[in-house]
Parts: C-alpha cells; structure tokens; sequence
C-alpha cells in the first residue's frame, strides 16, 4: 500500500470530512485509485449498521430520514446518510440535493449527507452505493441510512446491502394490497405508514396485516407496522425502538451473520458480472465491435445466441491461457527462493 493511500485511509478513519468527500467522489467516478482505497478500507469496516429506507414517490421518505436522524443524533449517535436520486439529464447529477432537505444538520459534524444519482442504475440504488457505504463506515459512522431513489416496486436491491430494511407507506395514494404486494412488499422488516394522520391509515395497515397472515417468513420475524407523522416527528421514536427490537430478534436467533452472508453472496455475484463484463469490453471488444455486431443482429445476418457463445468461449479460452503462464512464472518464481 502506498503511502498516499495509507495517509488518505487514516484521514478518512479519523473523519476528516474533505478526505471523506474526496474519496467517495473517486468511488462515484470509478477512478482506478478508488479500487485501492476501498482494499485499504474495507478492513477496518464492519461497525455500522446500515439502515435501508424505500417506498413510492410522495411517502416521506426524506422527512422520514431527516427526523430519524436526528433521533440518533439525540442518543449521541453519528449518522452517515445516502440519498439516491434521479439522475439529471443536462449534468448527470443527482436532481435532488442533500442540503435542500436537510438543511438543519449542516453544521453538525456528527451527520455527513451525500446525494448520489442513480445514472441509468436500476432497482433504487446507485452503482457505487454499496461502496460509498464501506466509505461512511470506515470513517466511524454508527449508523448509515441509505434512502432510495422513490421509483415503485422494483427497489429491491436495498436488501442485498441493508441490515434493516423498512418499507414506506401513505395513505391514499394507491397502496393498497394490490398495487404493494409484489416485490417491495416482501423485502420489509418493518412497515412505516406515514402521514397516518390521513384518512385510510387503518385501511392500509389491516391489508398488511392480511398480507402477512398469508406468507411466513424464512426467519419466522413478523415485520412490524409503525405509525409516523414525519413532518411533526411523531411516532419516530418507535421506529428506532422497532429497529432495535429486530436486532435483538436477529442476535437471539442467531441470524446476524446469516444475513450478512446472504447478502455479500449477492453482492460478489453483482461484482463479478460487473468485473467481467468490463474485461469482456477491455479486452475483447470495441466499440466499433459492438456496432458491428448490433447491425449484423439487426439485419438477421447473425443470430445474438452464437455471438455471444463466441465471445465467451474466446474469452474462458484466453484467460484460462493466461492463468496457466501465470501459474508457470510463479511456480518458476518459487523454485528461486532459496
């Protein structure tokens, strides 16, 4: 490890707020020093507790974070809080910034806020979310909320990153038990009906109900349902106690390291299709490849399936190449050692 790198990570561990910046900057960019950082980090992370936030457009989510951020900030907590947005279509940023919703804990240093833009990524996340995580806990965060982009039931990555996951819901805007059941439903540990002051409160919370007296869940927990009114910070407080509780419930039967396992399975499965598909693109293809191949597809000169066999089989055959000559020079290598 460089000595760069070594002074960059005890900068960020001791949470300096420019070092934090700058390294998720890199993380957002795909810098290849940023790769280098995250291997340096990653040892000392592990401490937080990651919280993931989702639910449709219009149900609180921001408000929701705000104030249970400042409930942790009350118990002396430090928070680290990532808000996926949309992405800008002029400037590739996110549309939404942090400090136009959270403007109240500016000048806290005890909360670090990072807007992040989803830039064509789907399922509610950003790509680098699950990196820019790694970064808030290496810098000492206790707890980390993660708030996805708000885009309807497909935002199911949050799982495969948050401890505790809990799914937002409004009255009287649709959610009722057919347009929720699918999908985001399934991934809650907790359910939060904001704006319960509204009429339907009750409705809502009684097709929940019914939804889960018809599935039980692998880890036997039933997710709770917890009335909030974010804007006046009601029912705030039982949410931290709900998400306490389910901790306990994960510790007592063991499952902490479960999910934990689960989850990192999904996570290194995303990392190499993203890994190899790069060498894929690096090695093998070009631009004008790819082009030429879409319009042999397009014209029905080549069908997609061989191509594709084609491109993989020459890749395996190529790196497994290059692995044996590897193995060979190291084996060479060892032989030398007296």
């Amino acid at each position: 490890m460089s000595d760069a790198i070594t002074n960059w990570v005890e900068r960020i561990r001791s949470g300096e707020v420019r070092a934090l910046a700058r390294a998720i900057t890199m993380i957002e960019d795909s810098r290849p020093e940023s790769l280098l950082l995250l291997k340096a980090l990653f040892p000392i992370t592990g401490r937080a507790r990651v919280i993931g936030l989702t639910g449709s457009p219009g149900a609180g989510k921001s408000t929701l974070v705000d104030q249970l951020a400042r409930e942790y900030r009350k118990q002396e907590k430090t928070v680290g809080v990532i808000c996926v947005d949309p992405t800008s279509p002029y400037t590739g940023g996110a549309i939404l910034g942090d400090r136009i919703r959270m403007q109240s804990h500016h000048a806290d240093p005890g909360i670090y806020i990072r807007s992040m833009a989803t830039r064509g990524f789907l399922g509610g996340l950003a790509r680098a979310t699950t990196d820019v995580a790694t970064a808030l806990d290496a810098s000492g965060k206790d707890l980390i909320m993660i708030e996805t982009v708000g885009v309807g039931q497909d935002e199911v990555d949050i799982v495969r990153l948050a401890d505790v996951t809990i799914v937002i819901l409004v009255p009287g805007m649709g959610d009722d038990i057919q347009t929720i059941k699918a999908g985001i439903m399934e991934i809650a540990d907790i359910f939060v009906i904001n704006k319960s002051d509204r009429d339907g409160a009750e409705r809502v919370e009684r097709e929940i109900r019914a939804m889960q007296s018809l599935a039980i869940r692998k880890d036997s927990w039933t997710p709770p349902v917890i009335k909030t009114v974010a804007s006046e910070g009601k029912g705030i407080s039982d949410l931290a106690a709900a998400i306490v509780n389910y901790e306990q419930y994960l510790r007592e039967k063991d499952l902490l390291l479960t999910k934990k396992i689960s989850n990192w399975r999904e996570r290194l499965v995303e990392m190499l299709r993203e890994a190899l598909l790069q060498r894929v693109l690096n090695e093998r293809l070009t631009e004008a490849d790819l082009t030429h191949m879409a319009a042999e597809i397009a014209e029905h000169k080549r069908d997609p399936y061989t191509l594709v066999e084609e491109i993989v089989g020459g890749f395996a055959e190529t790196s497994h190449h290059g692995d044996t000559e590897a193995r060979r020079k190291a084996r060479v290598a060892a032989d030398q050692i007296p």
